[in-house]
Order: structure tokens, then C-alpha cells, then sequence
């Protein structure tokens, strides 16, 4: 019988708290091994006896010995079902339909389970106004498996049962009836939570509700009520605008709730010679810019005038430059008609008014179905914050809110310990809940039941994926128990609602199944709940900031959100954190940005050290009597002169783990909740700041790595011309590089059986980065740490490199590469194109393992670790890797990624890999690498293979888009797809097949699996 005693080596093992003996088990090595002590004694060596033979015996033994020690692996327990459940079956993922609403991020998804538990997040392919599955949401898969959640209902700093906590509050509730009770939450967009708050406010009268968006919305909001009489935001479909003119609105990015990038990357591909124009006016270098056929870099005020001017004003006093491009703009939206858009992200009731009127009539605008998703109102909620601060409001309830980290005053936070009820619903303990009397544990959304309405007449239905995780209860829960109704559980309430009012002919089976569903009920919105007839409403006659910026002076300061972080829900999420910045390739931080002839009047600059890492100066940003403080400068090409930007969501510092504890919080800039602020002063401080940036190169100086063209010559010339095939030299005549003479040796026939390609259109791509987190989740990509970034020791399989033209375009880079002349001006003008220009053009290319038919990294492999496969996929081998590096060395595209350390499970790396639960995240199907390992793309093996197994197992044929890649299903402008190249009818064929079509660094004769298809610009003028 197997023994059950407990060994020990000594009896400081028995002592738990024992810090030396946890010491000791992290060290490899006890002590360093003296090799400079023996090798550098010349001596010792001499004197040595033992024989070249013996020493090698010794070795050979001493290696065999480890090799067998290595070869016995850990026992783990598993514990078997008892009653195993019908749906699942073991190795076989489930899918189920769910919504994400946390009140920045809104997207209806399907979320994968291996064996109960939800491991990634994918698009809903049924889902017609669906949100935007952006990278946020792909993430937040990992934010359920944190262990800094709130676990259990606490009251006075102490965890209580539920029943105990719903005797406190009651109690509570009691002590303040009569008194001033703000009930202060997100937007829900859910119809049954806002009847439940409305039956919760009658029966508690002193209690008014009131929405509050860390991130508002609520000038356009304003603009969209006064006009049409609801509460909501304009809804628009870029797929059907020939002319699209932005002001300041990053409309590819988070505006007004963001998910516009698909129906935008539909009218960007040329098709029958025709694709939308796109102007871009704004002050920092955002997504929407970088992706623009025209961008003019004009500050906030500046924008002011040029939306004027845009919607029947005058131009006069504009920049000469800004005003022939608006001049340009009227003269295209003109022509477009009815197919022309202006949109704007300027917070000014009055810019927004003249938006909606331009637009109204409009194809491309939708006032009829707006948005649901925002509905806070500035007003009322400054009213709370100088109420808490002045004492005349009593008692708070927050519900997936953070107002004590996120609200401009300073005075809140102090104020908000001063109150006589605070109650806060929350998921972690941030800086609200740390503060708060009363805290309820709320469960993720992956553990929730709900329902949301994104879009008038689009419902759709949230509902658990796993049984919660910790001693949690809803909001909805508790409002149903507070008021009197402790037997009837949500799930009832809601399925009763939604079967009594609002799913018409659909089947609540149905829905829930399909996640989304749509219906003619007319329901409660969130501003139904907060007294929306006596609502303070901006006219759009009311001076904003922006009206009074020239007397003020100082810098105009536009605030935003990253791609990684958004408003900052889910700072504590390693995926996001690690996720490089698509326009500054940094990561890791957040960063005042400016333009470069405003830091070389300050002295501020940006420089490399030798490791290639980037360093910065940092700044004291003042306004208004408030300063945040030590603020790093990265300076931005394109930034507008006399303007900065800042990104909010960082510097969170409660219930965040110390890794993520990133960044400063620019929250105290957001007076009035404007993104825009202007009379803002920068401060040099000293100090320099060490950036996490990936990217070392700006610019592509003329290399033939992205190429474009402008939709003139791609109508109108050869396609030799603007995209020809490489040519190498054979016998002094020069042969396309695709010809078999220019190859070493023979190929092999691919034209049997499957054959993976995958396309990627830099005319659809825009740069969000969802497919970065996708191929995260899918095949367990190790985060490494802002240190390791630095050192270029990333792990992202996908990488999605961004280049800026050195001269205005990239066809000025190439024309001015071709006339240099002579060692001089080569060394000059080269050093000139490393540098990006002050307005330049980008264009984003993602890259990922090429998967070569002749692939350099498979021929230097000295112990065959990587290979080819007769699919087209260049396989690793990991129990054969012993980490030379030599394929890294010879890849030309700079893909393989080298485990330097292990990342799980290490001390030194806590990025929720080094406990249970934030690993139930991992996917099973691909195996987590350890130490000295090298990985990349392996074009998800695992996804074709199961594909394959599926058809067989139903005897069918596989149809056209069932191959997928992680990084191909989650891209929701269609820039990345994936299939057989072996089935001539599919669509990877004929992408193949298009006169766009090109390999990257195809002169090298790789012959890569993965081909990208040119960028065409609309430069055409009306």
C-alpha cells in the first residue's frame, strides 16, 4: 500500500512561515557556482589529474542521472464526476450566448467552456448591432479569475453573511429615511434592472437614482434629446457613407461606445474601383486618424471653427493649410449628398446640435433606432458630487461605479468617509469600495443573469457561463430582497418580464440560446428611472469650454481612453496592460503626448538607450489650482501644435494587484466630465522615465515592407506598376522570385489534401489590437512584465507593427530613398527618414509567424525542434527545443518568441498565472511552455485540427469559413481570413488570386503562407 508519512529534510521544512526555506526552494542554485574560481585559476587546472575520458564519463553520467530525475512528473489529483451532466462532454468545448455590459463596454458574445469552465470569448456571429467585441471584452474573460475580487458581503471592514448584510442595510435604510439617499450606478441599458430601480425608489421615496458614466457621453446625448425627445445616441452605419468628415471623433475607436470599425472597414475596401474618402480633424493621433485618407492635426478650438465652417460658416481665421483641407471636405461632402457624414467628438452641446442637423435625412445616420448604451447626465451628477462635498446629500449607493477615484474633486474622497450611509456594489475592492461602510460582493458578468437593449428594438440576454465563483449576489438580486420579494430569484423576475412584455413571438428558450432577439416592445431605459422630465439639459446655445479657450491661453488638453484600458474597469487585467498601445506602441503606462516643436520649446525629449529601450522627461501637468504630477512625455507624431494629450483608466491604486498599479490618474483634469480642457499649463520635473515600448523603429524608410497606392493608379495603371513581383539576379538576366529557377530546392506538391493560408488586408485592418488578446486566450500566451517589454522580450505571437511616412506620405519616403546619392547624403537623409514627419501618414500591418514553404528558421534547427507539416503550418516541437535561438536568428519577419524565464508559477512574474483559479483560464488544448523554450504562431493548429474531426465525424465536407483562427475569428472588420487555399471556390482562394495580393519581404524567396493585400488611399478630389 502506498504510503501516506510526510518527509522532510530538515526541521525548518515543517515551519511554513520559514522565509529562508522558501528561499531556497526559488533558487536553482543555493549558492553561485564558482566556475571563475576554478576556470580562472590557471594553476588549479594544470594540476588537475583526471582525463579528458574520465571527465566525460562523469559527465555523461551525471547528465543521465538529470535526465531521469526530469522524466517523473508531479502527481496531481484529479477527482472524477459523480453524476458526470449530459452537456458535458470531456476534451469538447461548449458555447454559450451572453452580453457584456459593464458600462463602458457594451457587446453581445459566445463564450467557450472546457469542462464548466469559460476559457475565451468570441464574436456572436447572430448579433446584428452587437456591440463592438473589441479587446476589452476578448480580455475580460481574465478578469473573472482574479483574486482580488471582493469575496464575501463585508460591513465596517469585516465579512458578514448575506442575511446579516441585509439586516444592516435595512437598518441602515431606516436611520435615513427622510434624509438625501443618491442610488448612483452605470448605465445598464437593461429594461428589467431600470422596473426594478423604479419599484426600489417607490417604495424608498428619499432614494433618487441618478447615472453616472465615468466616460460621458452627455453633450451629444443632450444634443440627440433636445432634438428628438429621447435620451440616447445616434447610431450610424459607415458601410453606406461615400464621404465620412470626423471632428475630433475617434469613431474607430471608443466614441460614443465604439463597434462603428466594421460597417467603416466595408466602405474602406476598393470594390468596382470605388471606396469611401475619409477627413480627419483632431488634436491627438488617434485610430481613426492613423486610418483616414486626409488628417490635419487642429486643436479643440480650432475644431470649433472648422465644424462651423463645415455645417454653412466661414473658415476665416483658420491656419491656411486647415482651411483649404476643410474647403476640400465641403466640396466631397457635397458631391457625396445623402452618402456624406459629419461626426464629432467635441463635448459641446452646441458642436453636437450642428452634427445631428447636418446628418438628419442622411442614409448613414440612424435616429430613428438610437443607442442605448450611454445615458449620464453632467448636470445631475455634478449636483451629487458638490452635494457630498457640501453635506447636504446623507447616503450613497454606487453600483459599478468608482466615484472616489474617478470624480474631478478633491474634496470627494474625504467627504464620501463623512457620509452617513455608504453602501457600495462591486466586483473588487477599489478605491469606492475601500472606503465604503458597506460593500456588496457583485458577481462578474460571466456568472450574471440580465438583459440589455444596445440598441432600440436589439435585446438580448446575459446569462451565467459558470456557478459563482465566490459568495456573491446581484444588484438586481438585492433590489428584488429589499423590497419585500425574497422568495422570487432574478432569473424568474427577468424570464417573467421578458416573456409578459417584451419577447413577442420569440421563446425565452430561443432567446437565451441565441443571446439577442428583437422586438417592438417599447420598456423602461435608464433615464426613465432618474426623473428625466426635470433633467438640466445643456442648450445648444450654452458657452462651453471651448468658447472662451483663446482668452485662457496655456495648452488645450484633450483627455482619452486606450485600446487597453478604456475607462479603466478592469485595470487589474495583465492581458490589457501588456497590450501595446496601437499608435505608440507602448505599453505599460500612459503618457502626456505632444507634438515635437512644443517639446523642443520646453526642453522635453524622448531618446533610445542601448538596449533599444525608450526614455522620456517628465512633466508636472497644471490647471485650475490642480496638478497631477511626474507625468511621462512621449512625443507624438501628428499631435497638434498647443495641444496635449492624456489617457484616463490608469493610476488606480485600491484592489489593484501592485504589478498593475501603472500610470498616473488623469481623472482630477476632467472638470465638468469634458474631455477637452484648455489653460493647461506643463511643468518640466526632473527624472527620466523608462517606457515599455516594442516598437524601435517609427518609420519604414522606404523598405518595401507595407505597400500602398493611391485608388487613381490602382483604376487606372498596370498592376506591375504600383504592386510587382521582386526580381532576383540568375546568370546576370533578373527572373521574378517566384520562379522555380529561383530556387534552391525543389519544392513539394501542396496541391493534395489541406493547405492553410491566411490574408490580411491593410485597407480593412485599424489597428484595435482585439486579435492580440484573442491569440492571448487561445493558445496561453505568457504576459511578461513591463522590465521584460522593455528588453524586447515581449511573448505576443501577433504583433501589429505601426509605421509613419517620414515625408508627408509614403510615396514621398520611397521617392526620396531613390534619389539619394552618394555616401553623404545617404548617411544625412536616411538619418532624416528614421524620423516621422510632423503630420505623417500610418498604416498598421499585423505580423505573426509566416509560416514559410521554405522557411529559414526549419533548415538551422540543429535538433529538428522545427519543422514543416503537409498543411502549410511550420510546427514547434517543444519537448525537442533546447533553445539555441538559431531560428530567431535566421527569421527574417523577426516572429519567434524565446521563453527567457518561466512565467507561471514564479514569484518574480505574478500575473495571475501563479495561483489556481487565475489559471482555469488556460486552454487545454494548448500546453503552456516552459524555460528555454522558443514559441510563435501556430496558425491554431488546434482550431483546424478539431475543424477536420468535426466534418469527418459528421461525413461532410468542410464549407467555405469554417476554418478559423483565433486571430481571424475575433477580427471584426474581416482584415484577417483564413482557409484552404486547396479549395478554389473558398474565399482565401480568391483573396489569393487578387490583384492586391503580395508577401511580405517576398525578395527574400520564403515563400510565405501568409500574404497581405496592398494599401489602396482615396486621394482623389472631388
Amino acid at each position: 500500500m502506498t504510503s501516506n508519512k510526510k518527509y522532510w529534510k530538515s526541521v525548518e521544512e515543517l515551519d511554513e512561515n520559514n522565509s529562508i526555506v522558501e528561499t531556497l526552494k526559488q533558487n536553482e542554485f543555493v549558492e553561485p557556482i564558482p566556475t571563475d574560481d576554478f576556470l580562472g585559476d590557471k594553476e588549479t587546472l594544470e594540476a588537475s589529474s583526471t582525463t579528458r575520458r574520465d571527465f566525460l564519463k562523469y559527465v555523461g553520467f551525471s547528465t543521465a542521472a538529470a535526465s531521469l530525475a526530469a522524466c517523473e512528473g508531479p502527481v496531481i489529483k484529479s477527482i472524477p464526476y459523480v453524476v458526470a451532466p449530459d452537456e458535458i462532454v470531456p476534451g469538447v468545448a461548449n458555447y454559450y450566448a451572453t452580453t457584456m455590459a459593464d458600462g463602458f463596454d457594451f457587446a453581445n458574445v459566445l463564450v467557450k467552456t472546457r469542462e464548466g469552465r469559460p476559457i475565451k470569448i468570441e464574436r456572436n456571429d447572430l448579433a446584428k448591432n452587437g456591440g463592438s467585441v473589441n479587446a476589452r471584452v476578448h480580455a475580460s474573460v481574465l478578469s473573472m479569475y482574479d483574486k482580488n475580487r471582493v469575496q464575501n458581503p463585508m460591513v465596517g471592514g469585516k465579512e458578514v453573511t448575506w442575511s446579516e448584510f441585509d439586516t444592516a442595510v435595512a437598518q441602515k435604510m431606516s436611520e435615513m429615511a427622510g434624509k438625501d439617499v443618491v442610488l448612483l450606478t452605470q448605465t445598464f441599458a437593461s429594461p428589467s434592472t431600470s422596473k426594478l430601480i423604479k419599484e426600489f425608489t417607490a417604495q424608498y421615496p428619499n432614494v433618487r437614482h441618478v447615472i453616472y458614466d465615468a466616460v460621458s457621453s452627455s453633450e451629444a446625448l443632450d444634443a440627440f434629446q433636445n432634438k428628438y425627445g429621447t435620451r440616447a445616441l445616434a447610431d450610424y452605419d459607415f458601410s453606406k457613407a461615400d464621404v465620412i468628415v470626423s471632428v475630433g471623433a475617434d469613431f474607430i475607436g471608443d466614441w460614443q461606445g465604439g463597434g462603428y470599425e466594421a460597417g467603416y472597414a466595408k466602405g474602406r475596401i476598393p470594390k468596382n474601383g470605388k471606396m469611401s474618402k475619409h477627413y480627419q480633424f483632431e488634436a491627438n493621433m488617434s485610430l481613426a486618424g492613423a486610418n483616414a485618407d486626409v488628417r490635419v492635426p487642429a486643436t479643440p478650438t480650432q475644431q470649433m471653427q472648422i465644424l462651423k465652417a463645415l455645417t454653412g460658416g466661414s473658415a476665416s481665421g483658420l491656419p491656411e493649410n486647415v482651411a483649404a483641407a476643410v474647403s476640400k471636405a465641403k466640396a466631397h461632402l457635397q458631391k457625396a449628398g445623402g452618402k456624406g457624414v459629419i461626426v464629432t467628438g467635441l463635448p459641446d452641446v452646441q458642436a453636437q446640435t450642428m452634427v445631428l442637423n447636418y446628418n438628419e435625412g442622411k442614409q448613414v445616420m440612424d435616429s430613428a433606432m438610437p443607442r442605448m448604451t450611454s445615458m449620464g447626465n453632467t448636470q445631475e451628477v455634478m449636483k451629487v458630487m458638490n452635494g457630498v462635498v457640501s453635506g447636504s446629500i446623507k447616503g450613497m449607493i454606487t453600483v459599478g461605479v468608482d466615484p472616489v477615484y474617478a470624480f474631478p474633486n478633491k474634496d470627494f474622497a474625504e467627504a464620501y468617509k463623512k457620509l452617513g450611509m455608504s453602501l457600495a456594489f462591486s466586483m473588487k475592492p477599489d478605491a469606492t469600495a475601500s472606503a465604503a461602510q458597506m460593500v456588496a460582493a457583485t458577481p462578474h458578468y460571466l456568472e450574471s443573469w440580465g438583459d440589455v437593449q444596445l440598441k432600440k428594438g436589439s435585446f438580448s440576454i446575459m446569462q451565467p457561463t459558470i456557478k459563482p465563483l465566490f459568495n456573491t449576489r446581484q444588484f438586481q438580486e438585492c433590489m428584488l430582497k429589499w423590497t419585500g420579494r425574497s422568495e422570487t430569484s432574478y432569473y424568474d423576475y427577468l424570464r417573467q418580464f421578458m416573456e409578459g412584455s417584451v419577447l413577442g413571438g420569440t421563446s425565452w428558450n430561443q432567446a437565451v440560446h441565441d443571446g439577442v432577439f428583437t422586438s417592438a416592445a417599447i420598456v423602461d431605459t435608464d433615464a426613465d428611472t432618474t426623473n428625466s422630465e426635470s433633467l438640466d439639459l445643456e442648450s445648444s446655445t450654452s458657452n462651453g469650454a471651448l468658447s472662451s479657450a483663446t482668452q485662457r491661453g496655456g495648452m488645450e488638453l484633450t483627455l482619452y481612453t486606450k485600446t487597453g484600458l478604456g475607462s479603466g474597469n478592469q485595470a487589474n487585467n495583465p492581458w490589457l496592460q501588456e497590450l501595446p498601445d496601437p499608435i505608440s506602441r507602448a505599453s505599460w503606462d500612459n503618457y502626456v503626448t505632444v507634438s515635437k516643436a512644443d517639446a523642443d520649446a520646453m526642453g522635453l525629449e524622448n531618446y533610445n538607450v542601448a538596449n533599444g529601450g525608450l526614455n522620456g522627461s517628465y512633466v508636472n501637468v497644471k490647471m485650475n489650482g490642480v496638478t497631477v504630477e511626474n507625468v511621462p512625455v512621449l512625443i507624438q507624431p501628428g499631435q497638434a501644435k498647443g495641444s496635449i494629450g492624456l489617457a484616463l483608466g490608469y493610476g488606480q491604486t485600491h484592489g489593484i494587484q501592485e504589478e498593475m498599479q501603472t500610470g498616473v490618474n488623469a481623472y482630477p483634469l476632467y472638470s465638468n466630465f469634458k474631455a477637452v480642457q484648455t489653460g493647461v499649463t506643463l511643468e518640466k520635473v526632473s527624472g527620466i522615465h523608462e517606457f515599455a515600448c516594442v516598437q524601435l523603429h517609427n518609420t519604414m524608410m522606404g523598405r518595401d515592407i507595407i505597400r500602398e497606392t493611391s485608388l487613381e493608379i490602382f483604376n487606372t495603371k498596370d498592376v506591375h506598376d504600383w504592386n510587382p513581383v521582386p526580381e532576383v539576379s540568375k546568370d546576370h538576366q533578373e527572373i521574378p522570385v517566384t520562379s522555380p529557377d529561383a530556387d534552391l530546392w525543389e519544392g513539394f506538391d501542396r496541391s493534395i489534401g489541406h493547405h492553410f493560408n491566411l490574408s490580411i488586408d491593410l485597407n480593412a485592418c485599424t489597428g484595435c489590437g482585439a486579435c492580440v488578446i484573442a491569440c492571448h486566450a487561445e493558445n496561453n500566451v505568457p504576459v511578461v512584465g513591463k522590465a521584460e517589454v522593455r528588453k524586447s522580450r515581449d511573448m505576443h505571437w501577433l504583433r501589429i507593427d505601426r509605421y509613419y511616412s517620414s515625408e508627408g506620405s509614403f510615396a514621398s519616403d520611397n521617392e526620396k530613398k531613390e534619389n539619394i546619392s552618394g555616401l553623404g547624403s545617404s548617411l544625412s537623409e536616411y538619418g532624416e527618414m528614421e524620423s516621422a514627419a510632423a503630420n505623417p501618414q500610418v498604416a498598421f500591418q499585423p505580423v505573426m509567424c509566416q509560416h514559410c514553404n521554405h522557411a529559414p528558421c526549419e533548415t538551422v534547427c540543429p535538433v529538428a525542434a522545427t519543422s514543416h507539416g503537409r498543411q502549410g503550418q511550420n510546427h514547434m516541437a517543444y519537448n525537442r527545443c533546447v533553445g539555441t535561438r538559431y531560428c530567431a536568428n535566421n527569421c527574417p519577419y523577426k516572429v519567434r518568441r524565446f521563453n527567457w524565464f518561466l512565467y507561471a508559477e514564479n514569484d518574480e512574474f505574478d500575473y495571475h498565472m501563479n495561483n489556481d483559479l487565475g489559471r482555469m483560464v488556460l486552454n487545454p488544448d494548448v500546453v503552456v511552455r516552459s524555460r528555454g523554450v522558443m514559441e510563435k504562431c501556430s496558425m491554431c493548429i488546434q482550431m483546424t485540427q478539431k475543424t477536420i474531426l468535426d466534418a469527418k465525424r459528421d461525413g461532410r465536407p468542410i464549407k467555405d469559413g469554417e476554418f478559423k483562427t483565433a486571430c481571424s475569428a475575433a477580427c471584426e472588420t474581416g482584415a484577417i481570413a483564413f482557409g484552404d487555399i486547396n479549395a478554389k471556390k473558398s474565399e482565401i482562394h480568391e483573396l489569393k488570386e487578387n490583384k492586391r495580393m503580395y508577401h511580405l519581404l517576398e525578395a527574400v524567396g520564403t515563400k510565405p503562407n501568409v500574404f497581405y493585400q496592398a494599401k489602396v488611399r482615396n486621394t482623389n478630389e472631388a
